[in-house]
């Protein structure tokens, strides 16, 4: 029994972590299928698509004047019956061949393509118009989202997954599109060929009208159940499917792991157990989704026969024509698909508006703090000279729980300052202060003695070079992720900047060289060859103020003295902070600060703080002794 459920909590455990990652490959598919305000929703969405809305006023217009058309045919086609079954009557009793003149009946059939020709155009006009208003609403929100993303605070960021925010500016509105420019015209067109045609009905005959009302009211309550069904199934079958994709990258991105502690069997037993559930899940939805149309229009067919059995009998009494009889059949037509996709429509209508609502949620975050207009934007003198101050900062990611109280400490122009500290102890908290990624909650910092919250944020960067713990490169070549701190850079100053970072040996190694193309996922380059071309990225730069997090965490002993040696020209009379675990390649730094819980505890001199015998002092004697 204890072993059992073992069994079912780690169950309970892979299938939360399968969730998990889901969630972040997918981004928004877990997100509720049903808006939580339509009304509010449907007038933003109106509101945003102003310079579009004539468009959509064509569309109604077209939809209006494509119901009448259609709608007034099935009356032609009984008047051109008509017209011809009483001409052919009049010449089979005279005895003579019926021919068909324009006044026998040329004039009714040409009136009758007429009709159709019109509806044709109209039909053609309302497709392009409503096409062209959905994909310039999509255009103008993608605007909107791409300048929105670029005013969010790093919070933002820190709080989502990528899939999730990548999904609410692709797939969301890729959503809203499709529904707009198919399911929504669908839905207006279906609203009036059924008036249209259930009014046609009656007229014609109110008691056959009667009875197709009962067997629609069928299907429509038929379709609705399988609607509903089918959701949940369909909505089931894609939890499995993002479960197996997560399953299947994690299995390729850990195949090497998988093939160390030999877990093939184990691996490819996760994956069938998967499949199977997928493949469960799909035939569930997809018997359902397949049995579900067919047993809808059987009850539609049954309908007709019913109403062909009645309208024979009064075709016989006299009371219908022959061309009355099949008009009527030519509305049920016009009415009875229509009834049955409603319910669906409405239903991707529910779901596109919700996703409408993600893309507002976005477009409603708070942004960062505008930057000052250049002409009230202070200046720092240049050249730069690299004097940087904190003063009294306080700051927190939860204003209700800060993290840095009271931090101050000042660095002059050339120095080399240390920060060091456990894990989560506030060291890139404090450099993204300084780059501004955060907002100080109080206190101010200076460069050369100007507060960077003054300053414009460009220009503050364009100070500071930084090579952080995570190496990241584009996908490009390797020149172009060197050259990527300084546009415009001739190739001699790119491998210069090799060499000094001791890049440009394994580089002429690549089948292209500087031309080989890489990306920060691809595995032609190791981790610590990536890091080395991000420091000779910043080497390139050539910045006044150098921001080093662990930046030769991933290069091997030797290759890590070299960079030091290299790093030390780079930095000689600039400011540099630099974050370091390994204690020794910061004993020569000129002040050295300790955090713990986003405070600095001690600071001073590599000496100072070993003759203090304080927490730099047991850190790092437990490194070294």
């Amino acid at each position: 029994m204890t072993s059992a459920k073992h069994r079912d909590d780690e169950r309970e455990r892979t299938e939360r972590d399968v969730e998990l990652e889901e969630r972040a490959l997918d981004g928004a598919d877990d997100e509720p299928q049903a808006p939580r305000d339509t009304w509010g929703t449907i007038r933003r969405l109106w509101s945003e698509s102003r310079g579009q809305q004539w468009r959509f006023a064509i569309v109604i217009v077209c939809v209006v004047l494509y119901t009448v058309f259609s709608v007034a045919a099935p009356a032609f086609s009984a008047d051109v019956i008509d017209t011809l079954w009483t001409e052919i009557q009049a010449s089979f009793a005279q005895g003579r061949d019926f021919v068909v003149t324009w006044d026998r009946g040329g004039r009714q059939i040409a009136v009758y393509l007429g009709v159709w020709t019109i509806a044709f155009v109209v039909y053609s006009i309302q497709t392009f118009t409503m096409a062209g208003f959905a994909e310039r609403l999509n255009l103008m929100l993608r605007n909107r989202i791409a300048r929105k993303l670029n005013r969010l605070p790093l919070s933002f960021y820190d709080s989502r997954k990528p899939g999730e925010v990548v999904s609410r500016a692709t797939n969301d509105l890729d959503k809203m599109s499709e529904v707009l420019q198919t399911g929504l015209l669908r839905l207006l067109m279906a609203i009036g060929s059924v008036i249209g045609a259930v009014t046609m009905m009656f007229v014609y005959s109110p008691m056959l009208a009667c009875v197709f009302l009962v067997f629609s009211a069928l299907s429509i309550v038929l379709t609705r159940l399988a609607a509903r069904r089918t959701l949940l199934l369909a909505a089931e079958r894609q939890k499995w499917v993002g479960h197996l994709t997560a399953a299947v990258e994690e299995a390729y991105s850990g195949r090497v792991i998988i093939r160390a502690f030999n877990r093939e069997g184990a691996s490819s037993a996760d994956m069938r157990a998967l499949t199977q559930k997928l493949a469960d899940a799909s035939r569930r939805a997809d018997f359902l989704t397949n049995a579900a149309a067919p047993a809808i229009r059987f009850v539609g067919r049954v309908s007709q026969v019913v109403i062909a059995v009645l309208g024979c009998g009064m075709l016989v009494a006299g009371r219908l024509t022959l061309g009355t009889f099949q008009a009527f059949f030519q509305y049920i037509m016009q009415a009875s698909e229509p009834l049955t996709q409603m319910s669906m429509t409405v239903n991707t209508l529910q779901s596109a508006l919700a996703s409408v609502e993600r893309v507002f949620d976005i477009l409603d975050e708070q942004e960062v703090e505008p930057d000052p207009t250049p002409e009230l934007a202070a200046h720092v003198e240049q050249p730069v000279c690299g004097r940087v101050a904190f003063e009294h900062v306080r700051f927190g990611y939860d204003p209700e729980r800060p993290l840095m109280r009271d931090v101050s400490f000042s660095v002059e122009p050339g120095q080399k300052i240390a920060i060091v500290g456990a894990t989560g102890a506030g060291k890139t908290t404090l450099i993204n202060l300084l780059m501004r990624f955060y907002e100080v909650d109080g206190g101010r910092i200076t460069l050369d003695g100007v507060d960077t919250h003054a300053m414009t944020r460009e220009e503050l960067r364009q100070n500071f070079g930084m090579v952080l713990q995570d190496a990241w490169l584009f996908d490009g070549t390797i020149e172009e992720n060197i050259a990527y701190g300084k546009p415009g850079a001739t190739h001699e100053e790119v491998v210069a900047a090799a060499r000094m970072a001791h890049v440009d040996f394994f580089v002429r190694t690549m089948p292209r060289g500087y031309e080989t193309r890489v990306a920060n996922d691809a595995e032609n380059i190791s981790q610590g060859q990536r890091q080395l071309l991000t420091i000779a990225r910043a080497i390139l730069a050539d910045p006044k103020i150098l921001i080093l997090d662990e930046a030769t965490s991933s290069v091997d002993t030797r290759t890590e003295h070299a960079i030091v040696h290299a790093m030390e020209a780079l930095m000689h009379g600039r400011t540099s902070f630099v974050i370091a675990h390994r204690l020794s390649t910061i004993v020569d730094a000129d002040l050295i600060l300790v955090m713990e819980h986003g405070t600095i505890i001690e600071q001073g001199t590599h000496a100072e703080l070993l003759a203090a015998d304080g927490a730099y002092a047991a850190l790092y004697n437990s490194q070294f002794m």
